[in-house]
């Protein structure tokens, strides 16, 4: 069981998962303070509210519109940052180090170890059933 365990452990998997959310958490805090600091008072500024992002009020009702088109953008920005930080670089080191034949064998081992688990499963399964 525990031999297990520390396999699953030290699979690579699992570590770049933890630095996916290490990474991915320090990356909402920059991009946060990036949207408070400078694209409230932008949004401010362009549609010429008095309050931070702007808004309007219909009967009593606060519509704070501008935290909207802040998260819009902080959307946005966050998502061309992931592309252009990570995944074109990744796949341009893909392109440049595995050639399609050893790609097709990576994503034929994985199709493999996939097919295994769900034959492992159903023969649990079947077992389990009367």
């Amino acid at each position: 069981m525990i031999k297990g365990f520390k396999e699953f452990l030290m699979r690579g998997n699992v570590v770049e998962l933890a630095v996916a959310v290490v990474m991915g958490s320090a990356m909402t805090a920059l991009v946060t303070s990036f949207g408070d600091a400078f694209l409230n008072p932008l949004i401010t500024l362009v549609t010429g509210g008095a309050e931070v992002g702007g808004s309007f009020t219909i009967n009593g009702v606060e519509f704070p519109y501008g935290v909207f088109l802040n998260g819009l953008l902080v959307f946005f920005l966050t998502s061309l940052a992931v592309y252009f930080v990570v995944v074109m670089p990744m796949n341009k080191l893909r392109e440049r180090f595995m050639s399609n034949e050893e790609e097709a064998e990576v994503v034929r081992e994985e199709q493999v170890v996939l097919l295994e688990q769900i034959r492992d499963l159903l023969q649990e399964q079947r077992r389990g059933q009367p």
